[in-house]
């Protein structure tokens, strides 16, 4: 079982990481869910300017600005848990609570080497990045290229 929705989503996923990140949330999607629940991936790759209106909408949904979320660098992703209430095949019920699935969700990406907003001062438990202790300012300062019409950081050797 799987979400096409997602799976576009990771297709704008940094190009050196996307193929795997399919199969982690394949993975993670079969494994970790009851029947009648699906992982979606709400966010993925994030423009600039995507961020920009993100950062100035009301009420406050992220302190970063163009540029300073890894979303930015398509390196970072946002999930949801979505339910087939009526078993009906129509997923629509949406779960943002941070129960024993988010926390498996947490404990699995982890294990593959993502940081968890969960573990953050800055409290964000539905994003998962994968910075490998860099941070946006060492992302912006890398060389970029573009791929499919998105920009991506070209990635040091063995990142």
């Amino acid at each position: 079982k799987y979400d096409q929705i997602t799976i576009d989503r990771i297709n704008t996923f940094h190009p050196n990481y996307r193929e795997w990140l399919k199969e982690l949330y394949l993975e993670a999607n079969n494994k970790l869910l009851p029947k009648g629940w699906r992982l979606r991936f709400t966010h993925v790759y994030r423009s600039n300017a995507e961020q920009d209106k993100l950062f100035n909408q009301r009420p406050k949904v992220t302190n970063a600005k163009g540029g300073q979320s890894i979303h930015n660098y398509g390196l970072a992703f946002d999930i949801v848990l979505l339910r087939d209430k009526d078993n009906n095949g129509t997923f629509e019920s949406v779960s943002w609570e941070v129960d024993k699935y988010l926390k498996s969700f947490a404990a699995f990406f982890k294990s593959k080497g993502f940081a968890w907003g969960g573990d953050w001062k800055f409290y964000d438990a539905p994003h998962f990045e994968l910075s490998k202790g860099r941070t946006w300012r060492d992302f912006q300062a890398m060389k970029m290229y573009k791929k499919d019409g998105l920009t991506y950081p070209i990635l040091p050797n063995g990142f």
